[in-house]
């Protein structure tokens, strides 16, 4: 399976963690997490693949996603994140998230 559908899958089966900014960010901007699970099963492809630099990576080669979609109301929406394996199975971190495009 490629990522992208396994990123949607997650999102569709609501396997999203956001961080405290991501969270923040979706709150500011007024958008719902059903508008990130669109965006994010209504995207055509990944926008771009980014190497983590952030310190609180878990693998050292982290690949981070971003994806630019809009949601069924047609707001685009920047999301980028990636997928970790937790106890209960995997999940599409989201890092930074929930800004509308410009």
């Amino acid at each position: 399976m490629d990522i992208l559908s396994k990123i949607k899958r997650l999102a569709i089966a609501r396997k999203l963690i956001f961080t405290r900014k991501a969270e923040d960010e979706r709150l500011l901007d007024g958008l719902t997490i059903d508008d990130i699970i669109e965006s994010i099963t209504r995207a055509a492809a990944i926008k771009k693949i980014i190497r983590s630099k952030s310190s609180g990576r878990v693998l050292k080669k982290e690949k981070l996603y971003i994806i630019e979609s809009p949601n069924l109301s047609g707001t685009w929406i920047y999301t980028k994140g990636t997928t970790r394996k937790t106890k209960d199975g995997d999940v599409f971190y989201v890092l930074v998230s929930s800004k509308m495009s410009v």
